[in-house]
């Protein structure tokens, strides 16, 4: 015999790809294996116990079907493929998820298969669940929700809501994902096994969980029913409306699920009632709906019975998996309390670290600026001195100028007094010149009235010696001339006493000079006026010039303390004070 005899001859393989929710693997399988020798490799690669749950399914052409475990895998409808594709997804669904699913593998396939559902709109969700479920998904994705970690955006690409959903509001991403952070922010402490169950938990309730739908007639012709099988039993649907069943027949209210061909029996356990009676399109249909009314059935049946020995043990080391867990759940979350706690203190001892290192440089500033002020200071308080004993001498010859102008204020006020008294003196003179100007002015008025009155006593007594000079001619001519009259220049007439000036230039000459004497008077007067009047404007000068030269001591003075130059020193009017004195000795002359 032959080396090569010896050696076994190999089996024929054909290979398998195998999807699950999460993960995708292939297999080498041999020709003869059974539907159960692929399923149970699966779940052992897997890590899954509870395996009455699952199923391996494949497409055939139109529809789908789930590989039987009684048969082999290649006798079956498989497709033809290289690898052939099977999906490892729940077949059956549980009551109570958080009473009958006891691994947690079996938690996470179950809520990845769910959630697929809901986004897919295979299960409706009213908006407000889908926003709570979308909350605890990331929950199981993220943890713990954190501010600083978790940053505005963190879920732009995760899908979390059906896209019904999204089109019936006008929301944005951004809106959307705040009401699922409002939400998610509130699980804090969950842990994802938890996050996972709660939302199965709340998924459960929901109308088309778990349901398989199979269009069905209640006669050969019409097609207008709906065909549901869950756990709970089987439900007839109008074809529109996939959430409200219009008849339901309990598992524990059927006696018997039978089909011929492309007819279905459904008979009551309570044998008063009407039998049920539907079809079916096709053949393999008709199959798979009796498959999942079996597996169903047996579920329920199931549930009612104590638990094996196997599901006793999965629970109680779920239990004591779940203990664990829960301690060392407690133990991180002290470890994560405690190394925040650190952290922070670190944080803080950093923080004040910092702050104590810019107070020690400001500080250090502080000093430096301090010393530079100290001298600045010192060059100050040096530069003050003397600028004091400069201000000192400065305000020594300040109050001599002061003393100085005083002097001088006083003297001026001194002539200023008697100035006035001057000026009273010669307007006490004016009046009285005046006065006298009145008098002498009466007193020619007087006289020119004498005179006049003098003329017309001429004129009278020459008209009246004319008049005798005519009647008595002829006897003054026989007589020899008269003596010339006596000094005076009268003339008697008659036997009266009535003298009669003949010397015309006497009269004129007195009366000449008395005019002249008026005029004279009059002038002196006018003349005196003017002088009094610029009496009084050179006073009122003198005065200005005083106010101006008290204002310009007083400002010298200010200047000299502040330390300005001084102005030139007041001068005071020699000159005009010397025209002054001649013109008050004028006028006491006058």
């Amino acid at each position: 015999m032959s080396i090569l005899g010896l050696k076994k001859k190999q089996p024929k393989t054909f290979k398998v790809k195998v999807i699950t929710m999460d993960a995708e693997m292939e297999f080498s399988c041999e020709v003869k294996w059974k539907g159960k020798d692929l399923f149970d490799l699966v779940c052992r690669t897997v890590g899954l116990r509870e395996t009455w749950f699952f199923g391996l399914r494949y497409t055939v052409k139109d529809t789908y079907a789930w590989l039987k475990t009684e048969k082999r895998v290649l006798d079956q409808e498989v497709p033809k493929d290289s690898p052939i594709t099977f999906h490892f997804l729940a077949k059956f669904f549980p009551e109570k998820v958080e009473e009958e699913l006891v691994q947690e593998i079996t938690q996470h396939l179950f809520f990845l298969q769910v959630k697929k559902q809901i986004l897919d709109e295979e299960i409706f969700c009213s908006p407000e669940a889908s926003v709570l479920l979308a909350s605890y998904a990331v929950q199981a994705k993220y943890g713990d929700y954190e501010p600083n970690f978790h940053k505005p955006g963190f879920l732009a690409q995760d899908e979390l809501l059906p896209k019904r959903v999204l089109m019936q509001y006008q929301m944005t991403a951004d809106m959307w994902e705040e009401k699922i952070t409002a939400w998610y922010a509130e699980h804090r402490g969950i842990a994802r096994d938890e996050a996972e169950m709660d939302y199965l938990k709340i998924a459960q309730d929901l109308d088309m969980y778990g349901v398989s739908y199979f269009a069905i007639t209640q006669n050969k012709r019409d097609t207008d029913l709906l065909l549901g099988v869950d756990a709970q039993g089987l439900h007839i649907y109008s074809p529109n409306s996939k959430l409200n069943p219009n008849k339901s027949f309990p598992w524990s209210g059927i006696r018997n699920i039978s089909y011929s061909e492309k007819e279905f029996t459904i008979k009551p356990l309570d044998k008063k009632k009407d039998v049920f009676k539907f079809y079916s399109s096709q053949l393999r249909v008709n199959k798979l709906i009796l498959q999942l009314c079996i597996g169903n059935h047996d579920l329920f049946m199931r549930r009612r019975k104590v638990d094996s020995i196997e599901v006793q043990q999965m629970k109680s080391q779920a239990k004591e998996e779940k203990a664990r867990k829960k301690v060392e759940r407690q133990i991180l979350a002290r470890e994560k309390q405690m190394r925040e706690e650190a952290e922070r203190a670190k944080e803080e001892m950093e923080r004040r670290l910092f702050q104590l290192q810019d107070e020690a440089r400001l500080a250090n500033e502080a000093l430096l600026r301090s010393e530079e002020t100290a001298d600045l200071l010192a060059e100050k308080a040096q530069i003050a001195e003397e600028e004091a004993k400069l201000l000192a001498h400065k305000a020594a010859e300040a109050e001599q100028e002061r003393q100085r102008i005083e002097a001088t204020a006083l003297k001026t006020k001194e002539e200023k007094r008697l100035m006035e008294q001057k000026m009273r003196e010669a307007e006490q003179l004016a009046v009285k010149l005046v006065e006298q100007s009145e008098r002498r002015s009466k007193e020619a008025d007087h006289l020119k009235q004498d005179l006049t009155e003098a003329k017309d006593a001429e004129r009278r007594a020459k008209q009246k010696l004319l008049e005798i000079t005519k009647t008595s001619y002829p006897l003054i001519a026989a007589y020899s001339p008269p003596p010339p009259p006596p000094e005076g220049g009268d003339l008697a007439l008659g036997s009266g006493s009535m003298r009669i000036d003949f010397k015309d230039s006497d009269m004129k000459r007195l009366s000449m000079e008395i005019e002249r004497e008026r005029l004279e008077y009059v002038e002196k007067s006018k003349h005196l006026q003017d002088q009094l009047k610029e009496l009084k404007s050179e006073i009122e000068s003198l005065k200005l010039e005083e106010q101006q030269q008290q204002q310009a001591g007083v400002y010298s003075l200010r200047n000299e303390a502040r330390g300005y130059p001084p102005e030139q020193p007041y001068m005071p009017h020699s000159n005009r004070n010397s025209a002054y004195m001649a013109q008050m000795a004028f006028f006491e002359e006058v």
